[in-house]
């Protein structure tokens, strides 16, 4: 029995992205199964027929977008609560003191809900660093959206002022390698786990060392928390006499399966360290801007991505950030750096496609399978309608969709072949049923805890 077929037909463009960085106009894409086998001139491929056809007029159509750390099993259940004053650290130990109460339940619907806003949003990708704690919970949510995710264990074995569970190290090691084994390569390889201490500092050589280890027996990835803070950075001097990602070269750790997250203040020498090692790294201007963190002054996207660093993107948790869609990662990527350099010559339109795109698929290990619209690789697909205003006009599809455009205007979403998005519907989940379920469960976790903030203006 042949696989199903599905026909993308008569899009006003297509990004591909390809090796070419062609856009196709009037074109159309042939999926049949999981990949996509055909794409070019819609009057090419106007006889090619297929179970089902999408009519993609007046649709821009491009890759799926990877959001590479995303913190999604507990955010959405208190988004929006935290003053802005909040200092950063006394924010994230009443983040941890929040996920430590959430019951599987609680992370099961706060799961869906984040996929469900990420799917909606063109994001077809995500990458959570190990912050859900109940996988096998919120496997249901996993499998239900058809959604391509990488998830894995936070731990850490040193004490540490986040309120983060201290292992002790054997115990680490071991819950880390039980999560690989367990789900690396489930939902028909759309997951994938990896190896995952929180952050090196907050972390024993042994249990670095353990990691990497771990990530390169089976052939899978690491990530590490590396905001490079200037506490960070004054604590590995003093204690080591060098910056913190030097440290982590002289332990072995750097390697093409490591992902750095954050990576804000990282100076020559870890850049060096970094492009000879070819290690990873993801950057969240989303959060970075909202937390304070002196992204437009202190981060180095250009700089890295001109020594052929792999640069990502992310926006991390719904309650630093506050939001989910890759798209805003995408603009805030191309206009912080014109602004912060005073020059409009760095990080074009084209370059925030890609950080998106095929930096995210290769920062993954993916690049083989998705990041690009071309015959052969996973059809993980996006259709933006084009009828609305922010559209308009349509001459330049790259302008538009970074600068102009947002997630509002996704129109279908597929991935691994199937449609999971509709006329901008999730088509796996009641959505208004779940945020009400979420409110309620939310609402349930603050009185648990006894967090609560008061808005600086008055509800009467």
């Amino acid at each position: 029995m042949s696989d199903p077929s599905l026909k993308i037909e008569n899009a006003r463009f297509i990004i591909t992205v390809d090796p070419e960085r062609r856009i196709i106009r009037d074109g159309s894409i042939l999926i049949e199964g999981q990949r996509i086998a055909q794409i070019g001139k819609a009057e090419a491929l106007r006889d090619v027929a297929a179970d089902r056809v999408i009519d993609a007029r007046e649709m821009v159509v491009t890759p799926g977008f990877c959001n590479n750390h995303m913190h999604i099993s507990y955010a959405h259940a208190t988004r929006g609560i935290f003053p802005d004053n909040l200092d950063p650290m006394v924010y994230l130990g009443h983040v941890f003191t929040l996920q430590g109460a959430m019951t599987a339940e609680d992370e099961y619907h706060t799961t869906l809900l984040g996929i469900t806003e990420l799917l909606k949003y063109g994001t077809t990708c995500f990458f959570d660093p190990g912050s859900t704690k109940f996988l096998d919970a919120c496997m249901q949510a996993y499998e239900a959206s058809g959604c391509r995710l990488v998830v894995g264990q936070q731990v850490v074995d040193k004490p540490n002022p986040l309120r983060l569970p201290v292992y002790e190290t054997d115990e680490a090691i071991r819950l880390m390698q039980d999560t690989v084994e367990t789900y690396n390569h489930r939902l028909d390889g759309r997951m994938r786990a990896w190896t995952m201490p929180f952050d090196a500092q907050f972390c024993s050589d042994e249990l670095l060392k353990a990691a990497k280890s771990l990530a390169d027996e089976h052939q899978t990835g690491m990530t590490l928390h590396q905001g490079n803070r200037p506490a960070t950075v004054k604590f590995y001097a003093d204690t080591y006499g060098k910056r913190p990602i030097e440290y982590l070269d002289d332990l072995g750790i750097l390697g093409p399966n490591l992902l750095l997250a954050h990576v804000i203040d990282v100076d020559p020498r870890e850049i060096d360290a970094l492009a000879q090692s070819d290690t990873k790294t993801v950057m969240c201007p989303t959060a970075a801007l909202k937390m304070g963190s002196q992204m437009s002054s202190a981060a180095r996207l250009p700089e890295m991505v001109d020594r052929g660093i792999c640069v990502s993107l992310g926006t991390d948790a719904g309650n630093n950030s506050n939001l989910l869609e890759t798209l805003r990662s995408m603009y805030l990527a191309a206009v912080v750096y014109k602004d912060a350099r005073g020059t409009t010559d760095v990080v074009p339109a084209e370059l925030a496609i890609e950080l998106a795109t095929l930096h995210g698929a290769r920062a993954l290990g993916l690049e083989d399978e998705i990041g690009s619209l071309e015959v052969g690789k996973k059809a993980d697909v996006v259709c933006f309608d084009t009828r609305r205003p922010e559209w308009r006009t349509l001459f330049n599809p790259v302008n538009s969709l970074v600068y102009n455009a947002d997630g509002r205007s996704v129109h279908t979403v597929v991935v691994d072949g199937q449609v999971v998005v509709e006329n901008g519907a999730p088509c796996f989940v009641d959505e208004w049923e779940l945020m009400g379920k979420v409110q309620t469960l939310g609402e349930g976790l603050l009185e648990r805890t006894g967090i609560h903030f008061e808005p600086r203006w008055p509800i009467v």
